[in-house]
C-alpha cells in the first residue's frame, strides 16, 4: 500500500482508468467480431464504417497501438471486400 498522499491518489486514478479502458477495449472487440461474423455485403459495409471509426479513435487515445489498429482495419476491409 502506498504511503504518500500522491501515490494513494495515483492508485485511485489508475483503477478508474483501467475500468474505463477495459470497457472501451471490450466495445472495440465486439464491433470487430460483428464485422467478421457478417455474411452480407451491405450490412458488412455499414458495420465496417462504424468499426473503423471506433478503431481509429481508440488508436488516438492509446487504447490500442496504431499498428495494431491498422492490422485490425486491414483484416476487416479484406473480409468485407471478399463478401459477395
Amino acid at each position: 500500500m502506498p504511503q504518500h498522499k500522491s501515490s494513494v491518489k495515483r492508485v485511485r486514478q489508475e483503477k478508474k482508468r483501467r475500468i474505463h479502458n477495459r470497457a472501451l477495449r471490450s466495445k472495440l472487440r465486439t464491433l470487430y467480431k460483428k464485422v467478421l461474423v457478417t455474411d452480407e455485403k451491405e450490412k458488412g459495409e455499414v458495420l465496417l464504417k462504424e468499426a473503423v471509426s471506433y478503431i481509429d479513435r481508440m488508436a488516438v487515445k492509446g487504447i490500442v497501438h496504431k499498428n495494431n489498429a491498422a492490422n485490425k482495419k486491414s483484416r476487416l476491409v479484406r473480409h468485407v471486400n471478399n463478401l459477395s
